[in-house]
């Protein structure tokens, strides 16, 4: 099994990943985009869907029985239905590069490019305000290999979590064979990442040896406050469908197939119900996406059940880390406080 994170403990530790991400705050703005390229090649690609209230594109064209088998970028997106709009940004930069599915002649193709919303609409004062193409483009352009940036940027960027601010988080495993395998993921659930019973993270329970050292259990004072404070707000903000939702993208280097992807996403779930609580509720529309490069050999079954395996713990800890780099926001509707500004007692030196 996976006794180590990669060398930058995120998504971009598969090799030929990018990710970049286009982040808009103030002037009613509070919302971002967050886009997943691989290289020019495109990836094997599956999904799955478990939440009530999803938003999404190109999805059923990852059913392992349709035709096209790789796509060329995945989107993550503030903006609710909205939001939709920033992957013709990033189809439109793919195409111009070259980029997609061939179709005849050269430079005639068609770039795939699912995608996947959540709901921030109106956090940052102005609910007409949601990326779209610009954004989509935006976030092409900051793509990179290095350590992806987490916290209150690209599509966490106007996300909450269990009353407090959410945020991307990301997080990779090096198996014992070398097959890397890493997850992305934007939260943005209606459950909470944190125990209300103690304030504790639920991910941290997850973590690889020294990964969360200096997180701990906060002072039970501190608790009840943020308890009071969430219920108080929950009682302001009347349930509306798809008002929630954790998206995400987990990666591998290894050779799957897009029914081996779809797999490998469901069992991302199983770590999104490890640090979600409840999680996959009317109010979501939690998405995972699953994309595999193939620089590696295909695994055989105990190498393939080892990848899915920490496929899931990727996801549990990269909510974690979302968590905790995740920065209070000042709105017009109030401050969405942090984690660690809610729970300071919890972190070493904060």
């Amino acid at each position: 099994m996976a006794t180590r994170p990669g060398p930058t403990n995120t998504l971009t530790d598969v090799r030929g990943i990018r990710v970049g991400h286009a982040t808009r705050i103030g002037d009613g703005w509070l919302t971002g985009t967050t886009v997943v390229l691989p290289g020019p090649e495109g990836a094997v690609a599956g999904v799955d869907v478990r939440g009530g209230g999803p938003g999404t594109r190109e999805t059923d064209l990852l059913d392992p029985r349709n035709l096209v088998d790789r796509v060329h970028a995945v989107v993550l997106t503030g903006g609710s239905a909205f939001g939709l709009a920033t992957a013709d940004g990033v189809a439109q930069h793919l195409y111009a590069a070259g980029v997609g599915w061939p179709m005849g002649a050269p430079g005639e193709v068609v770039p795939i490019v699912p995608a996947a919303v959540l709901f921030d609409l109106g956090r940052g004062g102005d609910f007409g305000h949601h990326p779209g193409p610009a954004e989509g483009l935006a976030a092409c352009e900051d793509a990179h290999d290095g350590a992806v940036v987490q916290g209150s940027v690209g599509a966490g960027t106007g996300a909450r979590a269990g009353g407090l601010k959410g945020g991307v988080g990301s997080a990779s495993a090096v198996l014992d064979d070398g097959t890397t395998v890493a997850a992305v993921v934007a939260v943005n659930a209606w459950g909470s990442p944190w125990d209300p019973a103690t304030g504790e993270l639920l991910a941290t329970r997850c973590g690889l040896p020294g990964e969360f050292d200096g997180v701990g259990v906060p002072d039970p004072a501190e608790v009840e406050e943020a308890r009071a404070r969430a219920v108080a707000e929950g009682h302001r903000a009347p349930l509306t469908p798809g008002m929630a939702t954790t998206i995400g993208v987990i990666a591998t280097d290894a050779t799957l197939t897009k029914a081996e992807c779809q797999k490998v996403s469901g069992l991302g779930h199983d770590g999104l119900a490890r640090a979600v609580n409840p999680v996959h509720t009317l109010l979501d529309g939690d998405t995972l996406f699953t994309l595999a490069t193939g620089e590696r050999p295909a695994p055989d079954l105990p190498g393939l059940f080892e990848l899915m395996a920490a496929a899931g713990d990727c996801v549990t800890r990269a909510v974690g880390h979302a968590m905790l780099a995740a920065t209070t926001v000042t709105t017009p509707r109030g401050d969405i406080r942090s984690w660690r500004d809610a729970f300071p007692s919890a972190v070493s030196g904060g």
